[in-house]
């Protein structure tokens, strides 16, 4: 498939607008109902780079002494601030200060996930752009340990979706894995990707 033809694959897949009314969430994923409670409204870039080869998702792993995700892979954001007009300048902005993925790269927001509400009190808004190189990253070192791609080829295939189960506050509580090389995506981000993947391809939920 051709790069325009995966480009216009994706719009189509997507919410046109960040006022979405489906929420999905780490409740979801586990088969309970949703929580009602205040949440943060939260925001991540979900960059999707133009490569030769194919376009490939941009992931970072955070650092090992964050207070919230330590060590765990994730997209570039975090909680909106009072200076951000939307969900897309909160991702933006995000993303040029965890990983200096500068704004003028992102050539396209393609579109938006599901809202994606998390355990731990976040309203995410899931924000999909293209991404054109050549950029060069500049990595926050308190939040961000390493930034890398993986193929959204990989991504696509539901062989690569695992679901697991957890002991979790007194509960058994299911979460998707996205096993890739030496890595584990889990949680939150493996979740929206799982999401992405079943949106785009049709394909069903792991079992």
């Amino acid at each position: 498939m051709s790069h325009a033809a995966m480009r216009d694959r994706i719009r189509r897949c997507l919410h046109s607008t960040h006022q979405v009314e489906t929420i999905t969430g780490d409740h979801a994923v586990a088969g309970m109902a949703r929580e009602e409670r205040a949440l943060t409204p939260a925001a991540v870039l979900v960059p999707l780079v133009e490569r030769s080869e194919g376009y490939t998702v941009l992931l970072t792993q955070r650092t090992a002494h964050l207070e919230h995700h330590a060590g765990q892979i994730s997209f570039p954001g975090g909680r909106a601030e009072d200076g951000d007009a939307s969900p897309v300048e909160t991702a933006l902005r995000e993303a040029e200060e965890e990983i200096g993925l500068q704004r003028r790269h992102v050539v396209e927001i393609a579109g938006f996930l599901d809202l994606y509400q998390t355990v731990t009190g976040f309203l995410v808004t899931p924000v999909v752009g293209f991404v054109t190189p050549p950029f060069d990253l500049k990595l926050d070192a308190f939040e961000v340990a390493e930034a890398f791609e993986v193929p959204l080829e990989f991504i696509l295939d539901p062989r690569n979706h695992e679901s697991r189960s957890m002991f979790y506050k007194g509960q058994q509580r299911r979460y998707y894995v996205v096993p890739y090389e030496s890595r584990f995506i889990w949680g939150a981000t493996a979740a929206m990707l799982v999401n992405f993947a079943r949106r785009l391809t049709g394909s069903p939920a792991p079992s």
